[in-house]
């Protein structure tokens, strides 16, 4: 009895391992061969022989199955120092869209492996990306050129990834940055430059202060000039005025003009409360009121 047992445990225990080595599962996202020996199966039609999602049986020890990821996949590449036409160096940080499109060529040229799949498409990225920003400037490469080196580099890469088995399906600049010692020496001219022009602004609007200034010193002194001869002329005129209708009064009246002016003279004189005056009646000032009957 425990013998069939233990004979039941075994059968099941070999029965599956046997299944575990013969049927597999491939995942959605997912393709594989089949190696027989080492050498890739071909169906009937010497076509590579290619597994889709699902399950698969394989004679074991004979056969063995390959997976590969056939999704889009995402390579980014970061801090690449690439020199321009100018011979100076840019950082560009990109990124390439790419996926398994050959699986043959794939596993013949990479042996399936994709580190070495990774690093001879950035190989190739590389490259075309120093050609494509050797013939640029700076200026260039950050201006509306940008989009056709993506695209060049696209379609250039794009024929020799075809080699490895591989589509590139995108490939983006994300950044150009220029390193960090000719970043702060550009920085540098950058407000030397910024400096030196605000000074020249400076300059000039202080010129120009002083020549504006200077106007209107030369405007408010000629106005006034002119205003001052001008009173001076309205003055005179008008004391000449005056002079002519105290001469045409005193010639029509001369006792009433004298005592009109003496009125007026005795008005000013007396018109604030606290003046005093010291002087003697009998002087000529006061005959009006000593003598009115006289004058009248």
């Amino acid at each position: 009895m425990k013998f069939n047992i233990k004979m039941i445990v075994i059968s099941f225990a070999v029965f599956m391992l046997l299944l575990s080595s013969t049927a597999f599962i491939i995942t959605q996202g997912q393709q594989a061969i089949l190696l027989r020996l080492g050498v890739i199966v071909k169906n009937n039609s010497g076509e590579v022989k290619i597994l889709n999602p699902g399950l698969h049986f394989k004679v074991p020890l004979i056969y063995q199955k390959r997976l590969f990821d056939t999704r889009l996949q995402t390579l980014d590449i970061q801090s690449s120092r690439i020199v321009t036409a100018e011979k100076k160096d840019v950082i560009v940080d990109y990124y390439v869209k790419w996926r398994i499109s050959n699986l043959a060529l794939y596993y013949t040229r990479t042996g399936g492996n994709r580190t070495q799949a990774i690093l001879l498409l950035e190989q190739q990225l590389n490259d075309n990306l120093r050609a494509e920003f050797g013939k640029r400037t700076i200026t260039d490469v950050i201006s509306d050129d940008r989009v056709d080196i993506m695209e060049n580099i696209n379609n250039q890469v794009n024929l020799t990834a075809k080699n490895l088995g591989i589509d590139v399906i995108d490939v983006r600049i994300k950044r150009i940055d220029l390193p960090m010692e000719v970043s702060t020496a550009v920085f540098e001219r950058m407000r030397a430059e910024r400096e030196r022009i605000a000074t020249e602004h400076r300059a000039q609007g202080k010129a120009q202060a002083e020549a504006v200034r200077a106007t209107a010193d030369a405007n408010v002194t000629l106005t006034l000039a002119q205003a001052t001869a001008q009173a001076a002329q309205l003055r005179s005129e008008g004391d000449a005025q005056a002079a002519l209708v105290y001469t045409a009064a005193y010639t029509k009246d001369a006792g009433f003009y004298e005592f009109y002016r003496s009125m007026s003279a005795y008005q000013a004189i007396f018109n604030n409360k606290n003046d005093l005056l010291v002087v003697q009646p009998q002087g000529e000032f006061f005959r009006n009121f000593i003598h009115p009957q006289t004058k009248s």
